[in-house]
């Protein structure tokens, strides 16, 4: 995740009257989250949350997954020296083998990232190639038999839908290449998980979602073995109606589990001059679509709904905006109207 790249969202943002941080919505009464879904529901979470007890009793109560917010990402775990660290995300998975928590690995390879040990490294020691496939394998096999998945690809289609991005992966094994290589180490690594293709912004641009879906159709040709598609679903309050549930629809046509991966619905990336409770009842019937489009899908299809953080006051939009409130869980760990919205989209 990165803060710019998400701008496309909506750069007007809500004015005056909304830049003031303003109360929580009432709170809701509501069972855990967990206990309403026919499917395992997420969040994602960084280690040192884990330490506040009030936080850590949220997430046990509320989610069956757990994904390492960016612990897992090469950012932390790969060193200038080329050594690997790994105490941040073994917290983490302690903390889930601890409570019963499914674990989901986030990410393998993501082209905004480039590590100081792989952009020099000295092939005259080890190739390219070879410290690449290392790599996922030390990390993959590090969480062999408790991580249940991978995004194992992380935002690989350019935003205005031609083509993918480039990388230092891209230029040093190919376009396509790296990618099918960065599945094929991961299976190597783990015959058992899920490996997933992961992107953003599918539900605003379907020209992307368009080179998303022909992306994940060529890996599955070329033999990568490709088994989930992830939609992050970082959206605003004033998305589209529909939206949401033509782009869900659109992902499943490949047969494909699906994963909601990063959700959150900002009240500060909405455009126009909406009142506070006008957003907030936006917010509801976004969280409330997605949760009927993910029903919609075949059981089999429905990998996990992962929201992107509890409680609103660990959201990364609060770098942005410190009065949006994205999340389903205010800043006390209250349950939202938007959190009513999404389970009684459920039923």
């Amino acid at each position: 995740m990165s803060l710019s790249r998400r701008a496309v969202i909506g750069s007007a943002l809500a004015l005056a009257a909304c830049e003031r941080p303003r109360p929580s919505a009432a709170a809701v009464s509501l069972a855990p989250l967990k206990a309403l879904a026919p499917f395992p529901v997420g969040t994602a979470v960084q280690s040192a949350q884990l330490q506040d007890a009030a936080l850590a009793g949220l997430i046990a109560e509320n989610v069956s997954q757990l994904t390492p917010e960016w612990e897992m990402k090469m950012e932390y775990i790969v060193q200038d020296d080329g050594g690997f660290r790994f105490d941040a995300p073994d917290r983490i998975a302690a903390f889930a083998r601890e409570h019963r928590l499914r674990l989901f690995g986030h990410t393998l390879v993501w082209y905004a990232q480039s590590p100081k040990a792989f952009a020099e490294l000295d092939e005259r020691r080890v190739a390219f190639p070879d410290a690449y496939r290392n790599y996922i394998l030390a990390v993959v096999g590090r969480y062999r038999g408790q991580a249940v998945g991978w995004d194992v690809v992380n935002e690989a289609v350019a935003e205005d839908g031609e083509g993918w991005r480039d990388s230092l992966w891209s230029r040093k094994l190919g376009p396509f290449e790296h990618m099918r290589l960065a599945y094929h180490h991961a299976r190597e690594a783990d015959p058992d998980a899920a490996l997933f293709l992961n992107d953003y912004n599918l539900e605003y641009l379907p020209k992307k979602r368009a080179t998303f879906l022909k992306l994940a159709e060529r890996l599955l040709a070329a033999g990568a073995p490709l088994s989930g598609l992830g939609t992050q679903t970082h959206v605003a309050a004033d998305l589209e109606p529909g939206a949401l549930k033509a782009a869900i629809a659109d992902l499943a046509s490949l047969g494909l589990p699906i994963h909601v991966s990063e959700m959150d619905v900002s009240l500060a990336r909405a455009k126009g001059f909406r009142s506070r409770a006008d957003l907030v009842a936006d917010q509801g019937r976004v969280y409330a679509e997605a949760a009927r489009a993910f029903m919609d899908l075949p059981a089999a299809q429905r990998f996990a709904f992962t929201f992107w953080g509890l409680r609103d006051a660990e959201s990364w939009l609060k770098r942005e905006k410190a009065w949006d409130a994205p999340l389903l869980f205010d800043d006390m760990g209250r349950a939202k109207p938007a959190a009513a919205a999404w389970a009684d989209a459920l039923r």
